[in-house]
């Protein structure tokens, strides 16, 4: 049977379907991190603290699910990239599933006892199921941005060969909490929507603080790029639809390499434009007390900062920072090209019943949680 889609496309599609995943990711879960990072400060009072909670207790399961079909999707469409990330990065995946795993527990546990005691317990525990992975995340994307230290043998076997506080840098650090600034602008603009009260207002206040700090960081950011030294590029002659073999290519480091598609394609512009203007707006709303605004500005942040980096290290994904023959790219760490055409028509099937599902919980759920909510609804946490 012949594909009706030649092997370059189907990589490009996948890189973006990529895109698509890890930004509905951060859009969806990413509030419920922000959220739980930000429930020791903006609650006081246990009758505060459960409303916060059940403004993310309703849909944060769903949300879940982007995370999955992300990881599904690195697993099933770039297998190179899934075995060296979640081999080399192994401890500190653990530490993120160590923290998301409290997330759950923290849920169904906080309100089994009364003493104040356990359920303040509880809460830090959420405050770290959200603060954690936030970080780690932010992290993880600043070290690929540097390039990871492993190598592939003759037989593609991955040997990783840093360390677990080796990936904490001057740069990654930043790039970490830019995602935190990023998630914590992100919940608090979900608050703006859910909460109300002395909540909400707390809410705005933690919301300002993100805005300019995830202005900050990201211009930062920006700057390590432009003069840190980081960036790749690849030497010779690339074929778009050759054979998925990291060893075919060859990766020369070069400062300031990840600058080079926006002189090549001035529209890629607009993704670090949106991470600059989605704070500035979410700023805008918290202002003028239009709440809206604000969830807006937050997402177009997490959009903008995203497809920031996607473009600008594309084609790469994983550049190795010790062999100049083991970085993975769009084009030489797909899964074959018959993988591809059969997952995009899966995806394309699966994928609106997704957004489907979605579209309709949030439906469901719309509206402020009350502190009366919290009072008379025996179903809340």
């Amino acid at each position: 049977m012949s594909i009706p889609l030649d092997f370059e496309t189907l990589r490009i599609l996948w890189w973006l379907l990529l895109g698509v995943l890890l930004i509905g990711f951060a859009l969806t879960d990413g509030f419920d991190l922000g959220t739980a990072a930000m429930l020791p400060f903006v609650a006081r009072t246990d009758e505060e603290r459960r409303m916060v909670i059940n403004t993310i207790g309703a849909t944060w399961e769903g949300n879940q699910v982007w995370f999955i079909l992300g990881g599904g999707a690195i697993f099933a469409a770039w297998p190179f990239v899934y075995a060296v990330s979640f081999s080399g990065f192994y401890l500190a995946m653990f530490l993120v599933l160590s923290a998301l795993i409290l997330r759950p527990v923290g849920f169904k546990y906080r309100s089994k006892h009364p003493d104040r005691a356990w359920r303040e317990r509880w809460d830090w525990a959420l405050f770290v199921g959200g603060f954690v992975p936030a970080l780690v995340f932010g992290v993880a994307v600043g070290n690929v941005m540097k390039g990871i230290p492993f190598r592939l043998d003759s037989d593609l076997r991955a040997f990783y060969e840093g360390s677990l506080l080796g990936l904490f840098t001057p740069f990654t650090l930043v790039t970490g909490l830019l995602s935190v600034a990023m998630l914590v602008l992100h919940g608090a603009g979900w608050l703006s929507l859910k909460a109300e009260g002395v909540v909400l207002e707390r809410a705005r206040r933690w919301g300002q603080a993100a805005a300019v700090l995830a202005l900050l960081l990201f211009a930062a950011g920006g700057l390590f790029v432009a003069w840190g030294g980081l960036g790749y590029r690849l030497d010779g002659v690339v074929d778009p639809g050759g054979p998925s073999n990291p060893r075919f290519s060859t990766t020369v480091a070069e400062g300031g390499a990840w600058l080079r598609n926006y002189g090549a394609h001035p529209w890629m512009l607009l993704a670090p434009l949106l991470g600059f203007l989605g704070p500035v707006l979410a700023l805008l709303g918290i202002r003028a007390r239009r709440d809206v605004l604000v969830f807006a500005g937050s997402s177009l942040a997490n959009v903008g900062i995203i497809a920031t980096v996607g473009l600008s290290m594309f084609p790469f994904i994983l550049p190795s920072s010790i062999d100049s023959l083991s970085s993975l790219t769009v084009w030489n760490a797909s899964s074959s090209h018959g993988t591809l055409f059969t997952m995009l028509v899966v995806t394309a099937i699966f994928l609106p019943i997704v957004l489907a599902y979605t579209a309709w919980a949030y439906r469901v759920m719309f509206g402020r949680v009350t502190a009366q909510d919290v009072r008379t609804n025996p179903d809340f946490y």
